[in-house]
């Protein structure tokens, strides 16, 4: 059981470069399949979004794959392909994009939100009310206002006494 284990095991490990990436587009040259994946591992899938164009089976993964390999037997350089891959998909493509005027929200959007959700957090904290603070004491204008309201209600059902309610009762067998 161990062994299968560990064939299990090797299997996976020997494959795992593989991801992706198809037998039939691999280049013959080693060389220039070493450096297609390392390009290819640069560039981020724009369908997966956050998965590298080798680790993806998306079409369009395939697509770029393939592209990249064809720039590469053209002989082009690293830099000419990432250019190339650039100009057609822009700097979004790049799993670490350049920090520019362009992408400046690709760096700094995910501290933006962290420190304004901080903020929102605070500023609420300190609008709240501490639980158990007793509230302010009516001013005296406020007292006198609730005495003359407290003075003006009327009990729309008053309570009778146990000697009422049996007169009504006598009463109403008389009718």
């Amino acid at each position: 059981m161990t062994r299968a284990l560990a064939a299990l095991l090797v299997a996976l490990l020997v494959s795992l470069p593989a991801l992706a990436v198809e037998p039939s587009e691999m280049l013959k040259d080693p060389a220039l399949e070493a450096r297609a994946r390392t390009i290819g591992r640069a560039l981020r899938c724009v369908v997966c979004q956050n998965q590298d164009v080798d680790d993806s089976n998306a079409e369009v993964a395939h697509d770029m794959r393939r592209a990249v390999r064809e720039r590469l037997v053209a002989g082009d350089s690293d830099r000419q392909v990432m250019d190339f891959m650039v100009a057609r998909y822009g700097d979004y493509v790049l799993l670490k994009p350049p920090f520019k005027s362009d992408t400046w929200l690709l760096w700094l959007g995910g501290p933006l939100v962290l420190l304004l959700g901080g903020a929102g957090i605070l500023l609420a904290a300190r609008k709240r009310r501490p639980v158990g603070a007793t509230p302010a004491p009516l001013t005296d204008e406020e007292r006198a206002r609730l005495s003359v309201i407290l003075s003006e209600a009327k009990d729309p059902m008053p309570v009778a006494s146990g000697d009422e309610v049996l007169r009504s009762a006598q009463d109403d067998k008389r009718v």
